[in-house]
């Protein structure tokens, strides 16, 4: 006879994993946010900025602020990049030369 299986011990390991997976990419935000400088915005008009960026329907600007996103990570001009946790492809002459996103054209 087969052992019953036991679903609260599976239910509560995959809630584990989901709150896990949740501090996770509100870690990674917060660190995205720091990277870019956006820390330096008031909370406010953070959430103004992001509040804008998702209602955009304009694929346009959307494709633009791809773009832009893909610079930035390939230039590595992130300010806070642990050893530990990300790749450090960063030029002490490159720091602070991407434009943070609140100050780019194309944000309205």
């Amino acid at each position: 006879m087969r052992k019953p299986r036991d679903f609260d011990a599976e239910l509560k390991a995959l809630e584990d994993k989901a709150r896990e997976l949740k501090t996770r990419k509100v870690q990674q935000l917060g660190e995205l946010a720091i990277a870019t400088g956006a820390d330096q915005l008031s909370a406010d008009e953070l959430a103004g900025a992001l509040v804008a960026i998702a209602e955009t329907k304009d694929t346009s600007k959307r494709e633009a602020w791809a773009k832009r996103g893909v610079m930035f990570f390939e230039s590595g001009s992130r300010r806070t990049a642990p050893a530990s946790e990300r790749n450090v492809r960063s030029d002490p002459a490159k720091q602070g030369s991407t434009q943070s996103p609140a100050g780019g054209s194309g944000s309205q």
